[in-house]
C-alpha cells in the first residue's frame, strides 16, 4: 500500500518523518511518500485543498477550528497516552470534543544567544528600551506573522493571555501599547530586512560564520540549531525576557501535529501510523534521530540528561510547559491574515502605536461580526 504525505520544508519538518516512514514500510509495508511546502505555506495553505491531495498532512494546530468546520480531515481517536503531552501540546488538536491530530513536534517561543560571541542577554523587554541596548546585538524575526505572534506573547506576558480581551478590543489598550512600543525598538536594533525574516532566517544567521548579531529575543525554537555540527556555531535557549513587575514569560505555542485527510483510501492504516508516529518509543528513538523536534515529553525530559542537544530541551523546557494556545476558532485565521497584510507599515513606515491598535482592533471587530 502506498500512502502520501505532505509538511513543511525544514530538516525538523521533513527528515525525522521520512526516517520514520521508511522504518514503517520495513515493519508493515506501508509506503508513505513525503512533499515539502514552505513554512508561510504551512501557516497559510487552507487544510481542505492539501487534503484533495495527500492522506497524511502535517499542520499547527491553529487551523483545527477550520477543520473542524470543512470536514477536510478524519477525527481521530483521542490519545491514549495521558502523560505524553508537553504543555498544551496534545490538547491543542482537541476541538469541539474532537481529535483532529496527533501532536508529533514541541515547539514554542524561545530566546536565543551565541555563547561564544559573550554578549549580555537580556532579562526584561524593558532592556531593549535604554540607550545601552545595542550592546544585546539582537536579531529578530519580524516577518508578518512572527511579528504578530511575538506582539501576542509580549501582551500575554503582562497577564494578558486571554485573548480576546472585549468584543470591541482584540488586547487591552495598555498591553497593546507596551508591546508595540518594544517591536519597534527591536526593528530599530537591527536591520530593516528583519520585516522578511521568519525564525530559519534569523537562526541561519545567527548560527554562521559571522558575528554581526548575538542573540534573538524571540522566536519558534529549532533544536538543530543547538547540535555541533549542523551548522558552523550552535545556539543556546533560554527562556524569553519577562516584563519587570510580571512573574514568567508567556509563550506563544508551536509545534506540528499529523492529521488523516478525509479523502484517504485508507482511513484505518493511515490512522494507525499517525498513531504509530506519536508514541513515545518512536519520539525518542528515529524522529528524534532524524533531526526531529518531538513532541512527547518524556522524550523531553530523557534529553535533559542525555544527547546531542541537552541545552536546548533543558532552557525550553520551563517555557514550552507553560505556553499558552492562540484562538482556534475559525475567524481568528483571516484575522491574523489581515493583520500580516498591515504589519510591515507598522515598522517600514512607523505608524504611531495607538493608530495601529485602532487598526488592529477594527480588523479584529470586522472578522469577529463576520463570524
Amino acid at each position: 500500500m502506498k500512502l502520501s504525505g505532505i509538511t513543511w520544508d525544514h530538516p525538523r519538518g521533513y527528515d525525522p518523518v521520512v526516517a520514520a516512514s521508511e522504518a514503517y514500510a520495513e515493519q508493515t509495508g506501508v509506503e508513505i511518500s513525503w512533499q515539502k511546502r514552505s513554512l508561510q505555506a504551512f501557516a497559510d495553505a487552507p487544510i481542505a485543498e492539501l487534503a484533495e491531495a495527500h492522506d497524511f498532512i502535517v499542520l499547527d494546530h491553529p487551523h483545527v477550528g477550520q477543520i473542524a468546520e470543512t470536514g477536510a480531515l478524519l477525527p481521530l481517536p483521542a490519545p491514549e497516552d495521558d502523560g505524553a503531552s508537553l504543555g498544551g501540546s496534545a490538547e491543542s488538536y482537541l476541538w469541539q470534543g474532537q481529535c483532529w491530530a496527533y501532536a508529533i513536534d514541541a515547539a514554542c517561543q524561545m530566546a536565543c544567544h551565541r555563547p561564544d560571541l559573550g554578549a549580555p542577554v537580556a532579562k526584561v523587554w524593558e532592556d531593549f528600551l535604554r540607550p545601552e541596548a545595542k550592546a544585546f546585538r539582537p536579531l529578530t524575526p519580524l516577518l508578518p506573522v512572527d511579528a504578530f505572534d511575538m506582539f501576542m506573547t509580549l501582551v500575554a506576558g503582562r497577564g494578558g493571555a486571554v485573548m480576546p480581551y472585549a468584543p470591541q478590543r482584540f488586547v487591552s489598550e495598555e498591553n497593546g501599547l507596551h508591546a508595540l512600543t518594544v517591536l519597534r525598538a527591536l526593528f530599530a536594533l537591527g536591520p530593516s530586512d528583519q520585516v522578511k525574516m521568519n525564525p530559519i532566517h534569523v537562526l541561519e544567521t545567527l548560527s554562521s560564520e559571522g558575528g554581526d548579531f548575538a542573540a534573538s529575543p524571540c522566536l519558534f525554537g529549532y533544536v538543530n540549531y543547538a547540535r555541533q555540527g549542523f551548522r558552523a556555531h550552535p545556539v543556546a535557549y533560554v527562556d524569553l525576557p519577562v516584563w519587570q513587575g510580571y512573574k514568567g514569560s508567556k509563550a506563544i505555542l508551536g509545534g506540528a501535529g499529523i492529521g488523516v485527510s478525509a479523502q484517504t483510501i485508507a482511513p484505518r492504516e493511515a490512522i494507525a501510523f499517525a498513531q504509530w508516529l506519536a508514541t513515545e518509543a518512536v519520539q525518542s528513538g528515529i524522529y528524534l534521530a532524524g533531526n526531529g523536534q518531538p513532541a512527547h515529553r518524556r522524550t523531553w525530559l530523557a534529553q535533559q540528561a542525555q544527547g546531542d542537544a541537552t541545552g536546548f530541551f533543558k532552557g525550553g523546557f520551563a517555557t514550552i510547559d507553560s505556553a499558552w494556545t492562540r484562538p482556534r476558532a475559525p475567524w481568528f485565521l483571516g484575522f491574523v491574515d489581515d493583520v500580516c497584510e498591515i504589519m510591515p507599515d507598522f515598522f517600514l513606515k512607523a505608524i504611531p502605536c495607538e493608530t495601529f491598535l485602532a487598526q488592529l482592533d477594527a480588523l479584529y471587530r470586522h472578522h469577529l461580526k463576520g463570524a
